[in-house]
């Protein structure tokens, strides 16, 4: 959630950044509205807290009066104090509504984004931040999609996982489980190696937890719910992990804290359809391993660097064709100040597939779980925080299948040949 403070301090850059996200001058009003509503808060807290003093200072007068033998003159004043208490509920239940209305409007506020964030209305417009610089895979004659393959070497089944389930949730078997666990105990290893602490966090969160990382109430209709508990199935890591910190203070000197966790993840996907579901391309259940890091915001943008330098690292290792685009305005997400996205060539397919995220967004999310820092002078400020998909499994495993086929079968990466126990798949 974007601080008040910045809405009323730097209205013009709020302005400009909404636009750039596509808002119209009519929908900017909701900008005064809100600073309007943030007037009649202070305007009521004021009353409030002078009537509240008010009260106090009567009460300790009422008590003096008694032990003074002044009980005519205490239960005056007792009547009084009474008045003042029937205005104070009055206000308090004012200022409460003040403040709903206040939060309902600043929760429908995406972040601002960054002043590097590229122009554009969608994705069409988004910014090839690094192109591929080599040869995209050309593959033999008879070469075919990877759910073809998963089908002839028994590696995934997605008729059996839709009779199970439903269509979007692949069942993995043999050498395709190996291949998914190698993966992830590989995607965690390079991220202890670069200082992550590894997490393993619960699969469903309640509706703080979605709240204060932005999932809930924008992308809520994308989550799958358990009404009978009344909590979520993650559609990322990210919610749990970056949770871990909410409502605390983090000591300077313990900052930048790195966290890294795998876990399956579930998203509704509603309203998609065609070619681009097909396979793995887009399902309702998949694994990936995130990163989350929480930083000092003088040094985010530093660590934006960083992250991506570790998700390309991760797909140099695998051998894989990919790109990096810098996603525009139109396209961002509700709570980043900025994404890069990755996205790997399907040869096979000859499409480019999104496979990761990588997102700085700034105070949006600890301004919504009050995670702060102590700095030096012990005032307590607010925490930039940062995640990454590093990486999400399904759109790889179908780039690795496709990409490397052959007659003989599919030989996978060097790197993954000590976590699956086998080079081939045939």
């Amino acid at each position: 959630m974007l601080e008040i403070q910045i809405i009323r301090d730097q209205k013009a850059r709020v302005i400009s950044g909404l636009k750039k996200r596509g808002f119209s001058d009519e929908r900017l009003q909701i900008l005064d509205q809100i600073i309007n509503l943030d007037d009649q808060r202070k305007d009521v807290q004021t009353r409030l807290d002078s009537l509240l003093s008010e009260r106090n200072t009567l009460s300790d007068e009422i008590g003096n009066l008694f032990k003074q033998g002044q009980a005519k003159e205490a239960n005056d004043l007792k009547s009084k104090v009474q008045s003042i208490k029937e205005n104070a509920d009055s206000l308090d239940q004012q200022l409460k509504s003040t403040i709903s209305d206040l939060d309902g409007l600043m929760v429908t506020l995406p972040n601002i984004p960054h002043e590097t964030v590229p122009e554009g209305k969608s994705a069409e417009d988004n910014k090839v931040h690094q192109a591929w610089s080599g040869k995209l895979p050309i593959l033999p004659e008879g070469s075919v999609p990877h759910w073809e393959l998963a089908e002839k070497y028994n590696l995934i089944d997605f008729k059996l996982g839709a009779s199970i389930s439903g269509s979007g949730f692949p069942l993995f078997r043999g050498k395709g489980a190996r291949l998914q666990r190698a993966l992830v105990n590989y995607f965690l290893d390079q991220a202890r190696n670069e200082g992550f602490e590894e997490i393993q966090p619960p699969l469903l969160v309640n509706a703080d937890s979605a709240y204060g990382t932005g999932q809930i109430p924008d992308k809520e209709a994308q989550m799958y719910y358990v009404g009978l508990d009344d909590l979520y199935l993650i559609p990322t890591a990210e919610v749990p992990i970056t949770n871990i910190y909410r409502g605390q203070i983090i000591p300077e000197a313990n900052m930048p804290v790195k966290l890294a966790g795998y876990t399956p993840c579930f998203r509704r996907e509603a309203g998609s359809y065609g070619s681009d579901v097909k396979g793995l391309n887009r399902v309702h259940q998949f694994d990936k391993v995130e990163i989350v890091w929480i930083e000092h915001p003088s040094k985010s943008y530093d660590t934006l660097k960083l992250m991506v330098d570790h998700v390309s690292m991760l797909m140099d290792s695998l051998e894989l064709p990919y790109r990096i685009l810098h996603l525009c305005g139109g396209d961002m997400g509700f709570t980043s100040a900025t994404t890069y996205d990755f996205e790997v060539y399907a040869a096979a397919q000859q499409k480019w597939l999104e496979v990761s995220s990588v997102s700085n967004f700034e105070t949006f999310q600890s301004n919504r779980m009050k995670m702060r820092y102590r700095d030096a002078n012990g005032k307590t400020q607010l925490v930039h925080t940062l995640n990454g998909s590093a990486l999400a499994l399904a759109r790889i495993v179908a780039a690795l299948l496709e990409n490397n086929q052959s007659a003989n079968g599919i030989k996978l990466p060097k790197v993954l040949v000590p976590y699956t126990g086998f080079e081939m798949i045939d």
